[in-house]
């Protein structure tokens, strides 16, 4: 069986493209740090989290994250 792990590059690469921090992220989103920090481990995090980050961001989830096979 193949693995699979979700991946969150496209949202660091829009906020690069938008010039925006982390920070300036989890203010905007209402998201809390714990949970941007667990984006950036490619962690778990809810649907209700990328939710709220695909509406302050203005995008939809397929423009922050993606499906990484091994």
């Amino acid at each position: 069986m193949k693995r699979a792990e979700f991946s969150y590059k496209k949202l660091w690469k829009l906020l690069i493209d938008r010039d925006m921090k982390k920070k300036e992220l989890s203010e905007l989103s209402g998201v809390s740090g714990a949970s941007i920090a667990k984006l950036g481990r490619n962690g778990n995090v809810t649907t209700e989290v990328l939710l709220k980050i695909c509406i302050a961001l203005n995008c939809d989830i397929n423009d922050i994250m993606e499906i990484v096979r091994d």
